[in-house]
């Protein structure tokens, strides 16, 4: 029998803001209890890393130059995304990015994410595998 691999298990969670914050380049800043806890990573082990470390394979990178897009633009972005925690079990969650103004400027970003309902995810996944085959061919 074999074992299920685990980017094919679902972590869900029902409770909680994951918060975080990072500087221009994506580099992580901050990383509150329950990021750590949802993503399975130990707070010493988020500081200074990519937010990309959770990313999940199935995002399009078309969605995140989108995010990037408006988040430069000194714009909020919210959408749905695919994670991935450190064990390779992935999360869903609702996202909300904004720039970090500091005299003007950005100087960073945070992010506030909420777990994902079940409607989201649904409209969500036709979207995102659209996107990854334009990607792909």
């Amino acid at each position: 029998m074999n074992k299920p691999n685990p980017i094919d298990e679902e972590y869900t969670f029902e409770k909680g803001l994951i918060i975080s914050s990072t500087d221009l380049r994506g580099i992580i800043t901050y990383a509150n209890r329950k990021f750590c806890e949802i993503s399975g990573y130990p707070k010493d082990e988020l500081m200074g890393k990519n937010h990309n470390i959770v990313r999940h394979p199935d995002m399009p990178k078309t969605a995140f130059k989108e995010l990037w897009d408006t988040i430069q633009a000194k714009k909020e972005w919210t959408g749905i995304v695919k994670n991935m925690r450190k064990d390779g079990k992935y999360y869903w969650v609702y996202s909300h990015i904004s720039p970090i103004l500091a005299d003007g400027e950005v100087v960073g970003y945070t992010a506030a994410r909420r777990p994902a309902s079940q409607t989201e995810v649904e409209e969500s996944i036709p979207i995102y595998k659209d996107l990854l085959e334009k990607e792909e061919s």
